[in-house]
């Protein structure tokens, strides 16, 4: 019965002709948005983590003191 209902709901959805087309502009456009939103999230996530890995550099190499206790 579920075999019946699946290609039931397939021949109806399944399209005989389309009437699209991306251009080369829409393309370009939707991938360049698609790449940005992918960068942003990325450096997004590396600037949460970026600073306390170079607090912790920054301390391990002035042999773990820290810069208030120096001054």
């Amino acid at each position: 019965m579920q075999v019946i209902g699946i290609l039931l709901a397939f021949i109806l959805l399944y399209p005989l002709t389309v009437h699209a087309y991306v251009g080369p502009g829409l393309g370009l456009g939707a991938f360049g948005a698609v790449l940005g939103v992918l960068f942003s999230v990325i450096l997004a996530i590396f600037g949460i983590f970026w600073y306390p890995i170079k607090r912790f550099v920054k301390k391990f190499r002035s042999g773990g003191q820290s810069e208030d206790a120096s001054k």
